[in-house]
């Protein structure tokens, strides 16, 4: 919500709405009253000039204004930069992340529901997991172009990080967190409203609701090229953000596709052999 913005009435009261209020424990409070959190969030602001530019940058993109900057900030903060920047007052945004994940579940399935008056239960989840996915929320993420507003480490920056699926999507999330703890459920289903509207058409038009590896089964069937097989070929990451390489066999055809679990990685690999098919 965009209330509480008056005009300035001194200098000083301008400089505490425009700048960084950080927690110094990383978690996500709207309105730190410490003055060290205020103070390592004008030290954060000075070290980095990039940071109003992008939490504007966001606001415009996603059509909300922060009235608390420094929330959006952590959530465009990826660890991999915390950890080089032990000192500047800033969190990383994966607590938003945990948050956003239940905000826009909550938000997509009610905006479901209202579409679809007469879908069964078991209808309205696929839709919603299809909408909520990794794929979905990264290609949200690349419309808004959301990588080029974060705050990579210089490892993760320079392996593809701003382009990475995983990491969009994740971020992508924490954003929704950040727009919930200051505008509540109105702001977040306006932002939802905005930039999910190609999705839902896509849900109304039955283009949505995709198992490809049952597609991809009955597509293999009726082609006569025996059922497809699935194998894990590598796993990378550390446990908490494991990435999964999976090979998907289609007669003598081989494909490949990574994703943030098993399921998801088959179900890309089979994509990608339908496309291929």
């Amino acid at each position: 919500m965009r209330k509480g913005r008056g005009k300035a009435t001194s200098s000083s009261s301008a400089r505490r709405r425009s700048g960084l209020r950080a927690s110094n424990t990383g978690e996500a409070r709207p309105h730190p009253s410490q003055p060290s959190q205020r103070a390592s969030a004008r030290k954060a602001t000075r070290k980095g000039d990039r940071e109003p530019d992008a939490v504007a940058l966001l606001g415009r993109r996603i059509g909300y204004r922060f009235r608390d900057p420094v929330l959006a900030r952590q959530a465009l903060t990826h660890r991999s930069w915390v950890n080089e920047n032990p000192g500047a007052g800033i969190g990383d945004n994966e607590r938003l992340e945990f948050l956003g994940d239940a905000v826009l579940d909550l938000a997509v399935s009610e905006r479901l529901m209202a579409r679809f008056p007469d879908a069964p239960e078991g209808t309205l989840s696929r839709l919603r997991a299809a909408l909520v996915d990794e794929e979905n929320l990264s290609s949200i993420a690349r419309a808004i172009d959301l990588g080029s507003l974060l705050f990579l480490g210089k490892g993760e920056a320079a392996s593809g990080g701003r382009s990475k699926s995983s990491l969009l999507a994740d971020a992508f999330e924490a954003v929704m967190a950040a727009v919930y703890l200051q505008g509540g459920l109105r702001a977040v289903f306006r932002v939802v409203d905005r930039l999910f509207g190609e999705s839902f058409a896509r849900a109304e038009a039955g283009e949505v609701d995709r198992d490809y590896k049952t597609r991809l089964q009955e597509e293999a069937q009726r082609r006569l090229l025996g059922p497809p097989v699935y194998r894990v070929v590598e796993e990378r990451g550390p446990d908490h953000e494991k990435t999964f390489v999976v090979e998907v066999k289609v007669g003598d055809a081989v494909f490949r596709a990574e994703g943030r679990s098993k399921k998801a990685a088959e179900q890309l690999g089979a994509r990608e052999a339908l496309r291929s098919l």
